[in-house]
């Protein structure tokens, strides 16, 4: 059993947590593994609408783990942990499918819930969750270049679309600390909470989320968000009129409009 990364639900949330707090969760090949089991299981439960992903103790992620790092300074090949063979929950979204960027093929929302440190490889995992909220107190850092390395797993792509080119370079260039609050700013994180109100606000956002929105909605508009970043204008108008369509035909649509009209609380089933 892989306890590296733990799975807990409530209220149509799973909560996904890399459970190495002494190592500040760093990534090893067990976190990987685990990590993609834990998604996928919660993708799979229909009782589950909204993933959160956070990290055991005072951090997130502090990156790869250094050991590990410090065998492949010198040559020496690591372990790999392999996931177990089983058919993975996908969306219908292309190209994302390598490290950690299969995170939008997931086909349901994922909420980073920044707890601490999150650095190197645990910043890029953070980026490509849908949505990022963090402690007041956490730190960012993309830590690669101290370490003589490059932008990896495609943070290069990734991080210029969310805070732009020029800011892009200086996060990876300089790898230096960045705030909770410079990072709000910059458009790494949606939000910031104080530290003793983080975890019930992360909680009643995702609850929310769970509760009264349409899963299909979700999942369609995640898909049509990621695919639009190779398509063309006319091309996504395209898609999305064809999407739109679609949705005329849906339970959801239906439940949609009738909870409303009905001045009721929405029963949607993802269909």
């Amino acid at each position: 059993m892989n306890d590296a990364v733990l799975l807990k639900k409530e209220d149509g949330v799973a909560v996904v947590t890399l459970n190495r707090p002494d190592k500040l969760n760093s990534v090893t090949a067990e976190i990987r593994a685990g990590l993609r089991e834990k998604l996928d299981d919660a993708c799979k439960d229909d009782d589950v609408k909204v993933i959160v992903l956070t990290g055991a103790g005072r951090g997130f992620c502090a990156g790869a783990d250094m050991d590990g790092l410090a065998n492949t300074s010198q040559g020496k090949s690591r372990e790999e942990i392999v996931p177990e063979e089983r058919d993975y929950a996908k969306n219908d979204v292309e190209g994302f499918d390598g490290g950690f960027s299969y995170f939008p093929t997931l086909p349901k929302p994922v909420i980073a819930a920044i707890n601490g440190p999150a650095a190197g490889v645990g910043f890029i995992m953070a980026l490509y969750c849908d949505i990022r909220f963090a402690k007041e107190s956490a730190i960012f850092t993309s830590a690669f270049s101290k370490r003589g390395l490059i932008a990896e797993w495609g943070v290069g792509w990734i991080l210029p679309r969310l805070v732009g080119i020029a800011r892009a370079n200086d996060i990876l260039f300089s790898a230096r600390r960045i705030s909770a609050s410079e990072a709000a700013d910059m458009g790494i994180v949606n939000k910031t909470f104080k530290d003793e109100e983080f975890d019930d606000e992360v909680m009643a956002y995702a609850k929310e989320l769970a509760k009264s929105v349409s899963p299909r909605s979700i999942k369609i508009m995640k898909e049509q968000i990621y695919n639009a970043q190779k398509e063309t204008i006319d091309e996504n108008l395209n898609s999305s009129m064809k999407a739109m369509l679609e949705s005329f035909e849906s339970e959801d649509f239906k439940e949609g409009v009738n909870h409303y009209m009905e001045k009721r609380e929405p029963k949607f089933t993802g269909k």
